[in-house]
């Protein structure tokens, strides 16, 4: 193994704190954050593979359903069960170990919060650590690129070979959190696991289709009413989507993926956001950061957190008289 493989020790002693109890388990129940993204979605799904070829039963039972867009990297579909069905009542009931992945905070899993229980509940993140934990051991670890990097390292700390099962899952992690390593978050040690991954047979222009370059025309009918209200001011820009165009359009959470870029990719834009109704009165707020303001600790003043450059709030309270109090408090975080 090079030197850039090798599991940094700082990571590697509690990340080796997992593994008996993960390795002794009989059924594994996985979960991550509502509204599951590549990393979170990507990390499951190599876990379970990998869990699945030692014997291990895992099912994924998310809070919001596993998205449509990102089943190309299950070993198996039926792998998971959609929350409150039968086969997820099952799954919960008969799982003797519960792990939470890509996020830690109890309001980030929904309903699954009351459901799992925290003495054998184990959590592997690579956010800040919030106010709150699920589980009662967790891994959280700022310097990992993504989750799916520590879950490399999970599999690589057991002397076990990354299997084929598993590579597809981890690389879409990797990719999605970097921003197809285009991110400051993109070390030499992520892309040193990336070329390993490929060996296993990835292709990295078959991912780039199946993340970015594939989408449905309810799509970019969205992006043509979320660039409408685009708008800027002072190293702030903004876009607001209301509920009714979400209702009338019929999108999903997995449809707003990459739509704040464009507000991002605007030149003069330090903070970029948007603002996404999820329901009357309900606003989903997206952070990005170009620059030296912490969006994490705006997010976290409304209920949210997340990363120095990503994060996000859910906030009961309607775009109208909430996009002037956040822009309020990003324009005083960049003053700050």
């Amino acid at each position: 193994m090079s030197e850039l493989l090798a599991v940094p020790e700082s990571r590697a002693f509690p990340l080796r704190r997992l593994l008996q109890p993960l390795l002794g388990a009989r059924s594994v129940a996985l979960h991550t954050h509502v509204h599951a993204d590549g990393d979170g979605a990507g990390s499951q799904a190599a876990l379970a593979a990998w869990l699945e070829g030692r014997g291990i039963r895992c099912t994924i039972v998310n809070p919001t359903p596993f998205p449509d867009s990102l089943r190309f990297v299950l070993h198996r579909q039926d792998v998971v069960a959609d929350l409150g069905t039968p086969e997820a009542e099952a799954a919960l009931d008969e799982a003797d170990l519960f792990l939470v992945l890509d996020t830690s905070e109890p309001e980030r899993i929904g309903k699954l919060a009351q459901r799992i229980p925290r003495d054998r509940t184990l959590v592997v993140d690579h956010h800040p650590a919030g106010s709150e934990v699920v589980g009662d051991v967790a891994v959280q670890d700022p310097t990992a690129a993504a989750t799916g990097e520590m879950v490399y390292d999970i599999i690589t700390l057991s002397g076990d070979a990354v299997p084929q099962a598993s590579a597809l899952g981890a690389y879409v992690a990797l990719v999605s959190d970097t921003g197809s390593f285009r991110f400051g978050n993109t070390t030499p040690r992520v892309l040193a696991v990336a070329g390993e991954l490929m060996t296993l047979g990835i292709d990295p222009e078959v991912v780039y289709r199946r993340l970015f370059a594939t989408a449905p025309r309810r799509r970019l009918e969205l992006l043509r009413e979320a660039l409408a209200t685009l708008e800027s001011d002072d190293r702030v820009g903004w876009m607001v989507v209301p509920h009714e165009v979400t209702r009338r359009l019929g999108v999903s959470g997995e449809d707003f993926d990459g739509l704040i870029e464009h507000v991002r990719s605007m030149e003069g834009t330090e903070v970029a956001l948007l603002f996404r109704e999820t329901a009357p009165g309900e606003t989903k707020i997206s952070f990005r950061s170009n620059g030296a303001a912490d969006v994490n600790r705006i997010a976290r003043e409304f209920g949210g957190g997340g990363h120095v450059k990503a994060a996000g709030a859910n906030v009961h309270e309607a775009a109208t008289t909430l996009v002037p109090r956040v822009i309020d408090a990003v324009r005083r975080a960049l003053r700050g």
